[in-house]
């Protein structure tokens, strides 16, 4: 599936998302989305104009949009719910919890420019705590894609998942990842390139930068692994596994440094596979400015992972 391309040669996801739903639709006339007056933000005025029957608009009411959602799929229906990611994970957080994973719904949560995108309309419109607050929540799968390829294909296996999904779009532009396979699989990690010395584990907008990261240290003589960690809850615990055995894993992800993929990673290795770890993201909340900013001056970038990862093996070596 192709989408339109930046003139940079980098991909809005939400094009990939909207292109799956609209597929889909076309599919399975079970498929429905739902928005918070945010159809021109979720990019789903092609889907409106195709199925004017099957957009419901709440308008301005997160809680609500959640529980129709709910009430569609109580009835069969198939729902994507979406909106900003920030409002969609803090303002309906109950409802995601009671309607839609205590009852099994089967409900696909999109949200949508997520992490510090809006990152110039300041603190209140960063989401980078939705990982942290949802993969507490038990039963509700959450998938952080990295590119165009990977957000389509967990738009489909979500709307194949038989329960509640919540899957993370950015608006932040990324390139296309190279790779050897066409699979995607909820719960399955991917590793994108192989190293012995340190791992590092990251997921959405990161993952490209982890990869530019490893470039930079096998520059220098440090073998690195990356792995592309999608699926945060259920995590692969065999792949972190694999990533522990280096003796040193980062991860790095747009979103609290504690509490999201690297919170996940650390319970999982601090009662299997006790390791070294460095786990970047951001420290709270969040001062005004563009995304490009606020991921350099966080160090959310290749030479913040490469400096991340020579630090602890230094560490290591002590």
């Amino acid at each position: 599936m192709s989408v339109a391309a930046a003139p940079s040669g980098l991909f809005d996801c939400r094009d990939a998302y909207v292109r799956a739903v609209e597929e889909l639709a076309v599919e399975d006339d079970r498929i429905v989305a739902v928005v918070n007056d945010s159809v021109g933000s979720s990019k789903l005025g092609k889907f409106r104009d195709r199925f004017p029957d099957r957009l419901v608009n709440v308008g301005i009411a997160e809680q609500n949009m959640v529980g129709v959602g709910a009430g569609l799929a109580n009835g069969g229906k198939i729902p994507f719910v979406s909106g900003a990611s920030c409002f969609l994970s803090a303002r309906a957080l109950e409802q995601i919890k009671a309607d839609c994973a205590y009852s099994q719904a089967n409900v696909k949560l999109c949200g949508i420019s997520s992490g510090v995108a809006y990152g110039e309309l300041g603190a209140t419109h960063h989401s980078i705590e939705d990982i942290a607050w949802l993969r507490a929540i038990d039963r509700l799968t959450v998938i952080v894609p990295a590119d165009p390829w990977e957000t389509a294909q967990a738009i489909r296996a979500a709307a194949a998942h038989d329960g509640p999904v919540y899957v993370r779009i950015s608006r932040m532009p990324v390139p296309e990842l190279d790779r050897d396979h066409d699979a995607f699989r909820i719960g399955q990690a991917e590793q994108l390139r192989a190293g012995q010395d340190v791992a590092i584990i990251a997921n959405g907008t990161l993952v490209h930068r982890a990869l530019d990261a490893a470039r930079l240290l096998e520059a220098e003589g440090i073998s690195a692994r990356v792995i592309n960690m999608a699926t945060v809850s259920p995590i692969d615990t065999a792949m972190l596994a694999q990533a522990a055995a280096t003796g040193a894993i980062v991860t790095a992800e747009e979103g609290l440094a504690h509490g999201g993929l690297g919170g996940a990673v650390a319970e999982y290795c601090a009662t299997h596979s006790p390791v070294p770890m460095r786990m970047l993201g951001f420290p709270g909340f969040l001062p005004t400015g563009s995304a490009a900013w606020l991921m350099d001056r966080f160090g959310l970038n290749a030479q913040g992972i490469a400096a991340a990862a020579r630090d602890l093996l230094a560490v290591k070596a002590r």
